[in-house]
Order: C-alpha cells, then sequence, then structure tokens
C-alpha cells in the first residue's frame, strides 16, 4: 500500500511547479509535430539525442513517409539514412517502422489514445506514450525523461531511480491536470539552469526552496553565466 505524501512536500512540489510556470510561460513539447503520428516517431527518435537533432530530420522524414502506411511500407535502409544522424539509427529505424507496421495491423494506422495500446507498440514505452498523450491528445501524462527523473530527486519529490515509480511518485504530489504542464516545465528548467553536472543553483527561481541548493554555484554571476536560454543543441 503507499503511503500518501507528507502535506507539506504537496504544497511544496506544487509551489515549485507554479514557480516554474511562470519562470517559463512558453514551456511546451520542443519535438516539431503535426499529427499524433509525427509526434510518436519524432518522440522514438529522440532517445539519446536532442529534441533540435531530431527536429532537423524529421522534414525529410516526413515529407517521404507522411503517415503509418507510408513508413510501414518503408525500405529499411532508407529509413536509417534518414535518421542517421540521431544516433543508434538502426534501432530507431526498426522501431519506428515497426511501429507504424504494428499501427496498421492493429489500429487502422491511426495513433491510439490510450496508454495501454501506445506501449504495445515498438519502441514505446511509458515515457513516449505519456508525450504523445499528453501533447498530442491533451490527456494528462507524466514524462520521466532524464531531466524530470533527475530534478524530481533534487527537488525531493522522490528518491527513487525507477522511472514507474518516479512517476508514481510524482503523480502523488501533482494535480491530474497538471501533469503534463508539469513535465514541460521541469523538462525546460532542466535543460535551461539545472544543469546535470553543474546546475546554476545562484540564478535559480527555485533557490529558496530547493532541497539541494548549493550543489552548483550559488554565485548569482557565476550561476547566471550557466544559464541556457534555450534547450541544448
Amino acid at each position: 500500500m503507499t503511503t500518501a505524501p507528507d502535506t507539506a512536500l504537496v504544497r511544496r512540489a506544487r509551489r515549485m511547479v507554479k514557480v516554474l510556470g511562470a519562470t517559463y510561460p512558453d514551456a511546451r513539447c520542443e519535438l516539431d509535430f503535426r499529427t499524433p503520428f509525427e509526434l510518436l516517431v519524432a518522440t522514438v527518435l529522440s532517445a539519446q539525442t536532442t529534441d533540435r537533432r531530431v527536429n532537423a530530420v524529421t522534414p525529410a522524414l516526413f515529407e517521404r513517409y507522411p503517415n503509418a502506411a507510408a513508413l510501414a511500407a518503408a525500405d529499411r535502409e532508407r529509413v536509417e539514412e534518414l535518421v542517421k544522424t540521431t544516433g543508434f539509427f538502426r534501432a530507431k529505424a526498426g522501431s519506428i517502422i515497426g511501429l507504424s507496421q504494428a499501427l496498421c495491423e492493429r489500429f487502422g494506422g491511426e495513433v491510439p489514445a490510450r496508454l495501454d495500446d501506445l506501449v504495445t507498440l515498438p519502441g514505446v514505452g511509458r515515457k513516449t506514450a505519456n508525450v504523445v498523450l499528453g501533447d498530442a491528445f491533451g490527456v494528462p501524462g507524466i514524462t520521466v525523461d532524464t531531466h524530470v527523473a533527475r530534478l524530481s530527486r533534487r527537488l525531493g519529490w522522490t528518491s527513487e531511480t525507477d522511472a514507474d515509480r518516479i512517476e508514481r511518485d510524482i503523480a502523488a504530489l501533482i494535480t491530474k491536470p497538471e501533469w503534463t504542464h508539469a513535465s514541460h516545465v521541469v523538462i525546460w528548467h532542466g535543460r535551461r539552469c539545472c544543469h546535470a553536472k553543474k546546475p546554476a543553483c545562484g540564478a535559480c527561481p527555485l533557490a529558496s526552496v530547493c532541497p539541494s541548493y548549493g550543489e552548483g554555484p550559488t554565485d548569482v554571476a557565476i550561476a547566471t553565466a550557466l544559464l541556457r536560454t534555450e534547450g541544448p543543441a
């Protein structure tokens, strides 16, 4: 039986989300997409690379393969060439072709709007499913990527390292309608301020409430120099 989180922790977590929301009012998914299918494929390609790198390759990919039916019938070597710069291109090409085939075979070529269906697709786990649900369908979801995993521990929201357990702990702190928004602002904060190796603590909007304050430089000038105005290239 899961123990309910401390009331003070709930209040602090929700305050943090509010502050981050004010700090990053434009926070959103940084993958370019026009359809649920494009977002699904782009999210699979984004594993272990940057959104900017994915955004550089998807226009040509989707021009040639605009839907699940087209990608399901694609020549694998051609797809590998198109996605090569995203890294692990052979596995990724196999996943996006495989998920396209599964969409055609089981879902009429359309991306399903249920987590239980999405995670049955090749290369699609809960993280990818929650991105698609939240940003393509408006269904609240918590995206536990590397930034959310790191920051949720730094902020004291969880002590877990397993993504599913982190998702569970965050869900207990943040109201469901806020799940997608909370994911976005935490990811933006991780990319722009709370870096993995040297967080910009002295310039952080959460400095007064963060239990990990001091892990990075606290001098305002030094910390400000570490800030990024956009996600990493």
